[in-house]
């Protein structure tokens, strides 16, 4: 199915599930998360895919059910849609969200596990890897993106506080991200060429990752 638009309800049923977000809500408005945001996003998703899941991952719908074990929050439903070209967790996304904000789009490393935050810090950490990556963040920063990710507060052990990328060399997950507020493109294909040159954008961020850190070899 050719994307065409995310359908005219997909914000007011995101307005509503914040509001009343209950099993029976869900129940209710179902259809209109199948037929007006999921399908959408499936289809958004499968024609991004020939030009950046050929050679890098493949494409996913996030579930739409949180996962509430440890969590005080007990709600039982996201109040967004995402979905992601992926290998694996942590090593390069290219991530997209449809939500009551609107539009929010992503890619570098989400979530990285212990031997993923290794291989990070010692490209980052070495003097040909390092300061390109050091180049690409900076350019997407200076683009109007953000550079989002846990911190740590001090220095990463094992590294010199002089270090001079001790400040990326501090990151245990990062990526960027940019967001648009809802609007009628949301509705229409510009939403897709929107989220195409936003992912041409942090493509190299995501090679970059791809290259030097990987998927987690720990076990799941």
């Amino acid at each position: 199915m050719k994307f065409t638009g995310f359908g005219e309800h997909a914000i007011d049923f995101y307005d509503g599930l914040v509001a009343d977000n209950t099993k029976a809500y869900w129940e209710d408005n179902r259809h209109i998360y199948d037929g007006d945001v999921r399908a959408p996003m499936e289809a958004l998703l499968t024609e991004l895919s020939a030009e950046f899941g050929t050679d890098f991952g493949s494409a996913k719908v996030f579930r739409p059910y949180r996962d509430v074990r440890f969590a005080k929050d007990k709600t039982p439903y996201k109040t967004h849609c995402g979905g992601v070209i992926e290998q694996g967790r942590g090593g390069g996304a290219y991530y997209v969200e449809i939500g009551p904000d609107g539009l929010r789009v992503g890619g570098g490393c989400f979530h990285l596990e212990a031997d993923q935050i290794a291989r990070f810090r010692a490209a980052v950490a070495e003097e040909v890897h390092g300061p390109a990556f050091e180049r690409m963040v900076a350019k997407l920063r200076r683009s109007g993106w953000e550079i989002l990710g846990e911190r740590l507060k001090t220095k990463p052990k094992g590294y010199d506080a002089g270090h001079p990328r001790i400040e990326l060399l501090k990151h245990k997950s990062l990526y960027a991200a940019r967001s648009w507020e809802p609007g009628d493109f949301l509705h229409e294909r510009e939403c897709l060429t929107r989220v195409r040159k936003a992912w041409r954008e942090v493509r190299g961020l995501n090679e970059w990752a791809r290259d030097h850190v990987g998927v987690s070899t720990r076990s799941a």
